[in-house]
């Protein structure tokens, strides 16, 4: 009697464990199949399964505008059927080495919605953009309403007339399923990645913005105390008192600025020119090591806080022919 409900039971639990089977593994199919394995499709496999699907560039003018990106995410961002998830994500342009060739317009066409974000009209405290300043609005330097970081970086008319930056200096790669790199054996290896961050700011942000370097000039005290010893109506722009003809003259040779154009409007305009990047917008409290590249007339002893600078700038950022 014992023995045949033992027998029953072993008999149940081995039916119980079939069916979850079963249906776990039909459960699997059904998500690969809508999702996909979660494995790095080829630029060859994701355009034969947008060929099997009928898929195609939608309009003729983002084809002929983007004929020459030469990569398939472009093709499938503007798909007449969208690729699956994990074919645009897993794409290669999100790592090295292919996002380090990528154009604004390759990057734009799928996150173009950075771009089309606005401030919020209102707080959630309730105030009102239009009837406050952000901090960025209390230099001369920018003029407008509030706009959102990346409008700042690339539309804006400041970044327009002295910046050239693209979306991949900021954005260098990132692993897709977990922000905390080399956790595991099989985790995608994508080179500059930074512990919880999709970009390195040690990489990014510290090569425009720093601390106001006073030490190193041997001043004392802010730019805010400093600034009035300096500057008169016909010098507007204090720095200029000594970087005009005596110190760091050869300055901003990099390809993500308009070195003439931060020269111009520096003789121009006020301070804020200069102490926007250098000071005024410091989120950090160390001010990024800049090479000093040798300046007409430049001292041949180095100064002690400079003996560990480069007297170049990095291979990737120099200018041609330069």
């Amino acid at each position: 009697m014992a023995n045949g409900s033992r027998g029953r039971s072993h008999e149940s639990a081995l039916q119980v464990i079939l069916a979850s089977a079963v249906i776990a593994i039909s459960a699997a199919l059904i998500v690969t199949n809508y999702f996909g394995s979660g494995e790095v499709a080829t630029e060859g496999q994701t355009a034969a399964r947008l060929t099997q699907q009928g898929g195609g560039i939608a309009k003729t003018e983002t084809k002929n505008t983007l004929a020459n990106a030469g990569d398939s995410i472009i093709a499938t961002a503007n798909a007449a059927d969208k690729p699956r998830y994990l074919d645009a994500a897993w794409n290669e342009l999100h790592f090295k080495p292919a996002i380090d060739k990528a154009t604004n317009e390759q990057c734009l066409s799928c996150h173009r919605e950075i771009l089309e974000h606005k401030v919020r009209k209102v707080s959630p405290a309730g105030v009102k953009a239009e009837d406050s300043l952000a901090w960025y609005q209390t230099l001369d330097t920018y003029a407008g309403e509030q706009a959102t970081f990346h409008a700042r970086h690339l539309t804006m008319p400041l970044a327009n007339q002295v910046m050239n930056l693209k979306c991949n200096f900021c954005h260098q790669g990132q692993d897709h399923r977990e922000e905390a790199p080399g956790s595991s054996a099989t985790t995608v290896a994508v080179g500059n990645v930074t512990l919880r961050k999709q970009v390195n700011p040690s990489t990014s942000c510290l090569l425009c913005h720093g601390k106001f370097p006073a030490e190193n000039m041997g001043l004392e005290g802010s730019w805010a105390d400093l600034r009035e010893g300096l500057e008169s109506a016909d010098t507007p722009n204090g720095c200029l008192t000594c970087h005009a003809e005596q110190f760091r003259t050869v300055r901003h040779q990099v390809n993500y600025l308009k070195a003439d154009a931060i020269e111009a409007l520096a003789k121009e305009g006020s301070s804020d020119v200069c102490y926007g990047c250098h000071g005024g917008r410091s989120w950090y409290m160390q001010s990024f090591p800049y090479p000093r590249h040798p300046w007409p007339g430049m001292d041949k002893e180095v100064p002690e806080w400079a003996k560990d600078r480069p007297a170049e700038s990095q291979p990737q950022y120099r200018l041609s022919g330069k």
